[in-house]
């Protein structure tokens, strides 16, 4: 029996294999591959897409994180609220400029940082909200930005999962306390700036690694400019130290193609998981995500897995053929490149998470064929 792969790209990249080639070959006739027209093209593009006034393309998501950090002037002594239940990327470019992350639990519906808990971690020393957009739907970023700016605080989005999701506010994110700051908008155009991952298998991914910071602010986007380059807008007048963090011409012209595919790739994904949660939706021994997002664009289908254990279901469908993935079985805080600095942390709910979460298959052209396979394969192991 064919196996199902927790993401199968091959069906999107036939879609848009003449208008990739025609891309590469393009490049490869001009040869200027650091920096060439298509970065700026793309830039212009996706920052048109996000409704962002500038876009700064960087060579990855975690480069897009730190520069982001560094243009808004983070460093040494500072403090960044954030969430442990996340890629280590986040926590990293956070210490990387010399902060410290400061983790708040999550809420346990919507797997992302919780406005209260974040309130809870607010100290003298705190300069910023990194928020996460974990799994593709929007935190509740009305209630970030009101805490934000009751306390002189910095926003910082991480939007690796997230390309394409908006904030359309579902109220029981904000338990009704938010003023819908944001909403409507693109995830990443919200806070003071946005950052962006397209490693190959995010829903814009590239075909390597890349990255983007996204934002409002004039004197940031320069500030951006000048890092991921050395620390100079031209050559040879370095002005601060930087980083050779600049996005390939490459990438900047396949990722410019994928672009245009988007919104149909994420409306598909949004169908995937809602026929997910429909079938799961009255069934014992398993939690779908909900409540529904109309933002959400579903970078993961991720599923509490509550009546057998998280791995062994993994494992029993693993034998079926299909794939699955654990995003993440270890928080940032009880990672051993901390060591014991966080032994002290106490988040209930994203420890218990990280023992019951399970992904499925999804992706922007997943067939309804292979997702009945998967329901039938859940639904068949936990009811036995």
């Amino acid at each position: 029996m064919r196996s199902i792969p927790i993401l199968d790209l091959a069906p999107e990249i036939d879609l848009m294999r003449k208008d990739l080639d025609a891309a590469y070959h393009k490049v490869m006739d001009h040869g200027r591959f650091i920096m060439g027209p298509e970065v700026k093209e793309f830039e212009a593009h996706v920052a048109e897409y996000l409704g962002s006034k500038h876009a700064i393309g960087v060579n990855s998501g975690t480069d897009a994180l730190v520069i982001a950090l560094r243009a808004a002037g983070i460093g040494e002594g500072d403090e960044v609220i954030t969430t442990s239940f996340t890629f280590f990327a986040t926590a990293e470019s956070i210490s990387m400029v010399g902060a410290k992350p400061v983790f708040a639990d999550i809420d346990e519906k919507t797997y992302n940082v919780d406005p209260d808990e974040i309130v809870k971690k607010i100290s003298e020393r705190t300069k910023a909200i990194m928020p996460v957009h974990l799994y593709g739907r929007p935190a509740a970023m009305s209630r970030i930005m009101e805490i934000a700016e009751k306390h002189d605080l910095l926003v910082i989005e991480d939007c690796a999962q997230s390309f394409g999701a908006s904030y359309e506010i579902t109220c029981l994110e904000c338990h009704g306390k938010c003023s819908r700051t944001g909403k409507g908008q693109k995830l990443g155009s919200i806070g003071q700036l946005g950052a962006y991952s397209f490693f190959p298998s995010k829903n814009l991914g590239g075909f390597g690694d890349g990255g983007l910071i996204v934002t409002d602010d004039d004197e940031l986007a320069e500030l951006c400019r000048k890092l991921r380059s050395h620390g100079s807008l031209k050559k040879y007048r370095n002005e601060m130290l930087g980083y050779n963090s600049r996005l390939d011409t490459l990438q900047a012209a396949l990722l410019d193609v994928r672009l245009n595919h988007i919104e149909a790739f994420n409306s598909h994904r949004r169908a995937v998981a809602e026929r997910y949660t429909r079938a799961f939706a009255d069934m014992d021994g398993i939690i779908p995500p909900t409540p529904e997002d109309a933002g959400h664009v579903y970078h993961q289908y991720t599923v509490r897995v509550t009546g057998m254990d998280r791995d062994e279901l993994a494992q029993k469908l693993e034998e079926k053929g299909i794939s699955t993935m654990i995003y993440y079985p270890v928080p940032s805080h009880r990672l051993p490149v901390y060591g014991s600095a966080y032994n002290h942390v106490e988040l209930p709910i994203t420890d218990r998470l990280t023992d019951e979460v399970l992904s499925l298959p999804i992706g922007g052209m997943f067939s309804e064929e292979d997702q009945k396979r998967v329901i039938d394969s859940v639904v068949e192991i936990l009811s036995s």
